[in-house]
């Protein structure tokens, strides 16, 4: 870690992120539900891959690996909500080495060593290094900086060693990957029959008459629904209703939130030291002995940006003299001292556009020059600078639309300095500047700046003292102890007049409870031991202390009537609904009969209707509807009444304009083909995961 810590230091490297963005990347997107288990009473089991049981051992291992990987790159350790990521990180690797692994040794697909070599130090390195290993001046890829790392590798110890194979080995994967992913998305093939389809689709177009009768024409009141419907509707359609794990709580909360004592004491106290940083001669000493922020004394340069809550409260400043306390948004006080004010090197910001010649030859560069000279015309005739850097930018800033941020004359190579710092005002400037790099179309955005500000800051923090603390906490136990069950926790709320709150269906993975945040432990325990009608221990989450009873836990599976009565009931009133609605329009023959059952209806007309839409303007989701009526033979018919989800729906083409035949339809089939081979990465790993028939259990443990 520390080799890598200091190689950052020294050259702006970041290599430990690769292992993250990698295993987005095998993962194909955030694809994998973590709620996709059973409850498994072996308790050293956290889940199930392709029928292999992982271990809790097993998988914190794994979590050490990404753990390890998250100092490397940030230099510190994960605090508790970011392993909730690294944890999640640590889980989908395991999900891929075992669910992919095997489909690359079933067709023989390696990365060998010498493909391994060229990835890493090649001329195909990988694009996770490259964008890594950025000269700060140009954001150029920068082969030396990584020379250079690969060398130190040889002296470095051996844990150290064993993180960059770890990274080899992600390379490899990701290789491996891409290789899986190309061979089933490049097989991806559109007939001619199918691009007729699409093309008739896209360019079949009806002028429709449109009745829409929303199901609250109906009173609920005047329909009748028995539980045995109920029953046999959830049997019929139990694919809608499946379920998670949830539990139902019921909880009270003793809050530990500062008290109005609590609050003047701190005011008192920042004030008393407010005049104390008035007349301190050395401001820097006095807010690092009082103040509780991490780094109280800091510089602003041009292009930084003040706290905000000094800006907010005080439009102009002066030097030497002291503003505050002030309320902050985190609910602390503060006070800043403007210490000094000078001048110092002036920096300046710019967007830059790079077109590359790095070993190029004369030949070459001049093509590059001819084009660069083409954007720069194009940019200075429809001023789109922004979108041409992302178009054509070959650097790390062309995301950023070029945009450089603030820098000094020293920070970059002389020819692009001088261009810049020689703009008599912001905007674009009239001719290419040629570096080593290449050639650069720039945009001054800020002219530059010389003025550095030294800010103090004497910052408290409103939080509950020990007194107010312990008093909740002697609330809270006291309660625990005297309820033994729900019903005990029930009465002896009541009879003290605390509130109970319900939390209903409880997702298994969820870290809050309805706006409590960071109540993971409440969660585990409702989801571990606890049994129905239990009384949990006294849970100290950030603002409060919680007690909480377990009404009720339900398991993944099938739903039972009790759980989705309501949902149940809604939908089998709407089917009633709808068979009531035809009913009554049976025998009209015109749209116009049947709005006359219903004034509440809406009759309008909708033109310009496709065969390839699913929503009706101004109804909503009605493809069944519109099936209809491009069903329709002739000009005047009427569809059937259609029921969808929001209503009953009943169409009348007026006029239907064929999709005219064309020549080619290739364009067509390269249109379907690359919208399923976009798709593939996404379907692969579904599938996979559907025959793997992922298991997560985790939630009983973190």
């Amino acid at each position: 870690m520390a080799l890598i810590k200091q190689i950052r230091q020294r050259t702006g490297l970041a290599i430990g992120v690769i292992a993250g963005g990698l295993i987005l990347f095998l993962l194909g997107g955030d694809l994998l539900s973590p709620n996709s288990t059973l409850l498994n009473t072996n308790k050293n089991i956290v889940g199930e891959i392709a029928g292999e049981e992982i271990t809790l051992e097993e998988f914190a291992q794994k979590v050490e690996e990404f753990k390890i990987s998250f100092q490397q790159r940030t230099g510190r350790v994960p605090s508790e909500p970011e392993m909730v990521s690294v944890r999640e990180q640590a889980w989908q690797a395991m999900i891929v080495e075992r669910v992919f692994d095997e489909e690359y040794e079933k067709l023989g697909l390696k990365v060998s060593n010498e493909e391994l070599i060229d990835m890493v130090q090649g001329k195909n390195i990988v694009p996770e290094l490259r964008a890594q290993l950025t000269n700060p001046q140009t954001g150029q890829f920068d082969k030396t900086q990584l020379i250079s790392f690969l060398q130190s590798l040889e002296t470095a110890d051996p844990a150290q060693q064993a993180a960059w194979a770890q990274q080899e080995k992600l390379f490899v994967q990701a290789r491996n990957r891409v290789k899986y992913d190309n061979l089933l998305a490049t097989s991806e093939y559109a007939t001619t029959a199918e691009a007729k389809l699409e093309h008739k689709s896209a360019n079949t177009v009806a002028e429709a008459s449109v009745l829409f009768v929303p199901y609250y024409v109906i009173p609920d009141g005047e329909v009748t629904i028995q539980d045995s419907e109920l029953s046999a509707y959830l049997s019929k359609n139990q694919e809608k209703f499946k379920v998670g794990n949830s539990a139902n709580l019921e909880y009270v909360s003793f809050s530990i939130l500062p008290s109005g004592e609590d609050s003047a004491a701190v005011i008192s106290r920042i004030t008393e030291l407010t005049e104390g940083l008035k007349t301190s001669d050395n401001d820097s000493a006095f807010v690092s002995q009082n103040s509780e922020l991490q780094f109280p004394y800091a510089t602003y340069g041009p292009g930084d940006q003040l706290p905000a809550s000094l800006t907010t409260n005080v439009t102009s400043f002066t030097k030497g003299e002291t503003y505050g306390p002030f309320v902050t948004a985190n609910s602390s006080y503060v006070t800043y001292k403007i210490s000094d004010q000078y001048e110092g090197a002036p920096k300046m910001r710019a967007s830059h556009i790079l077109f590359s010649t790095e070993g190029m030859d004369d030949a070459g560069k001049a093509s590059v020059k001819e084009q660069a000279e083409s954007v720069l015309a194009d940019i200075k005739a429809n001023g789109n600078f922004a979108a041409a850097a992302r178009q054509y930018g070959q650097d790390g800033t062309a995301q950023n639309g070029g945009d450089l941020g603030w820098f000094a004359k020293a920070d970059f190579v002389e020819p692009f300095a001088n261009a810049v710092y020689a703009a008599k005002s912001t905007g674009l400037l009239p001719n290419l500047v040629e570096t080593e790099y290449g050639y650069h179309i720039i945009e001054v955005t800020e002219m530059p700046n010389s003025t550095y500000t030294k800010v103090a800051a004497l910052e408290l923090e409103l939080v509950a003292s020990d007194v107010t603390r312990n008093d909740a906490f002697r609330n809270a136990d006291s309660f625990a102890a005297e309820s033994g069950n729900r019903n005990e926790f029930t009465e002896n709320a009541t009879d003290k007049g605390y509130r109970i709150l319900q939390a209903n269906n409880v997702d298994a993975a969820s870290r809050n409870i309805n706006n409590i945040t960071n109540a993971r432990e409440v969660v585990i325990w409702a989801f571990g031991d606890a049994s129905v009608g239990e009384v949990s221990p006294v849970f100290e989450l950030d603002n409060s202390y919680v007690i909480a009873t377990l009404v009720s836990r339900k398991e993944e599976g099938q739903a039972k009537l009790e759980d989705v009565k309501d949902q149940v009931k809604q939908l089998v009133m709407n089917d009633k609904k709808a068979a009531m609605i035809q009913e009554k329009l049976a025998g009209k023959t015109t749209l116009e009969e049947m709005k006359a059952v219903f004034p509440d209806a809406s009759l309008n007309d909708v033109p310009g209707l496709r065969l390839s839409t699913s929503v009706i303007p101004g109804i909503g989701f009605a493809p069944k509807a519109i099936g209809s009526i491009f069903g329709l033979k002739s000009n005047g018919q009427i569809t059937k009444p259609v029921q969808e989800d929001i209503g009953v729906v009943v169409g009348r083409l007026n006029t239907l304009t064929p999709a005219t035949e064309i020549g080619d339809y290739t364009s067509y089939q390269a249109q379907l083909s690359q919208a399923a081979s976009q798709r593939m990465a996404y379907q692969i790993m579904m599938a996979l995961q559907e025959l793997a028939n992922v298991k997560d259990y985790r939630y009983k443990y973190f």
